[in-house]
C-alpha cells in the first residue's frame, strides 16, 4: 500500500479499470491502496439508491471522502438566465439532498445553463442570483453546499451564462449563503483566463472546491502546459484541506497510462 498523497486527490470510476477491474467497490479499493484518499462521481445521483449506499459503505470502509456530483448541469435552456421554473430548480435541490444524506457527500456541482441572447446580461445575472438563492434555501439547514462551475466558453462549452471566476466570485457574494461556493476548475480557467494563481488568491472566500485537468487535452497533469506542482503547493500552503477533483482523461490507453497518472501525481504531490 502507498502512503496517502498530501492532497486529497479524487479520482472518478473508470480512471483505473484496467488495473483495478470493472468491479466499482474494486475501483475504490485500488485508489486507496495507491494513496487517494477521495472520490469523486458526476453520475452518482442517476445510480440507484442501492448502488448508492453500497458504495458509500466501502468509501467508508476506507476512510475515503465523498467529493462533487452533479445536483444540476443545465445545456440546453437558459431557464436561470430568464428565472424560469423555481420551483423545479428547489425539486432538483431536495432529490440533491437525499443522494448527498446517502453517500456522506457534501458539496454538489450545479451549471446554471446558457445564457439568453435577447436579454440584457445584467438583468440575466440578477435572475441567476434569485435562482440560486432558492436552490441555497434548500441546502442550507443541511450544511450541504453546492459549487457553481465556470465552464470554457472558448473550446468546450459556447454559449453557457456561466465562464470565469471572477463572475462566479461576484453571484457567491451576491447569493450571500455558506450553501452557494464556487467550484475551481483548473483546466476550464486555464482556458479561459489563465492566471491560475493570482485568481484562486483573489476568489479564495468564496472557493469550496477544485478540480483539474492539464490543458491542452484534459489529461493528468505532467501531459500538458500546466504547472500542477507549484499549483497544488499552493494551495496546500494556503491550508486548503478540501477535495481536488480529477475531472481528466488519461494521456496514454491501457493500465500503463493508469501508472503515468499515478506517477504523475505523486510527484506533482511532492511540492
Amino acid at each position: 500500500m502507498e502512503p496517502a498523497f498530501r492532497l486529497k486527490y479524487a479520482p472518478h470510476f473508470g480512471m483505473f479499470r484496467n488495473k483495478a477491474g470493472a468491479d466499482l467497490r474494486d475501483q475504490l479499493q485500488f485508489a486507496h491502496d495507491q494513496g487517494f484518499r477521495a472520490w469523486e462521481d458526476n453520475g452518482m445521483m442517476g445510480r440507484s439508491a442501492e448502488d448508492q449506499t453500497l458504495l458509500a459503505r466501502k468509501m467508508e470502509q476506507l476512510g475515503m471522502e465523498m467529493g462533487v456530483f452533479v445536483a444540476h448541469a443545465e445545456w440546453g435552456k437558459p431557464i436561470y438566465a430568464l428565472k424560469q421554473d423555481i420551483d423545479g430548480l428547489k425539486k432538483i435541490a431536495e432529490s440533491a439532498v437525499e443522494t448527498a444524506k446517502r453517500v456522506n457527500a457534501k458539496w454538489m456541482t450545479v451549471v446554471p445553463g446558457p445564457y439568453d441572447l435577447r436579454l440584457a446580461w445584467d438583468y440575466q445575472t440578477a435572475n441567476v442570483i434569485e435562482c440560486l438563492k432558492h436552490m441555497a434555501g434548500v441546502f442550507e439547514p443541511h450544511g450541504l453546499v453546492m459549487v457553481l462551475e465556470p465552464l470554457n466558453h472558448r473550446r468546450d462549452h459556447p454559449g453557457m451564462f456561466l465562464s470565469e471566476i471572477p463572475q462566479a466570485f461576484m453571484i457567491c457574494k451576491a447569493v450571500n449563503s455558506p450553501s452557494c461556493k464556487i467550484l475551481f476548475d483548473m483546466y476550464h480557467q486555464q482556458i479561459t483566463e489563465g492566471n491560475i494563481i493570482p485568481n484562486i488568491d483573489l476568489a479564495w472566500d468564496e472557493v469550496a472546491y477544485f478540480q483539474q485537468g492539464d490543458n491542452p487535452g484534459r489529461a493528468e497533469p505532467l501531459s500538458g502546459e500546466m504547472n500542477y506542482r507549484n499549483i497544488f503547493g499552493h494551495i496546500h500552503r494556503k491550508g486548503f484541506t478540501g477535495i481536488l477533483g480529477m475531472e481528466h482523461g488519461n494521456s496514454q490507453p491501457g493500465a500503463e497510462g493508469e501508472q503515468k497518472l499515478i506517477d504523475a501525481y505523486r510527484w506533482c504531490d511532492g511540492f
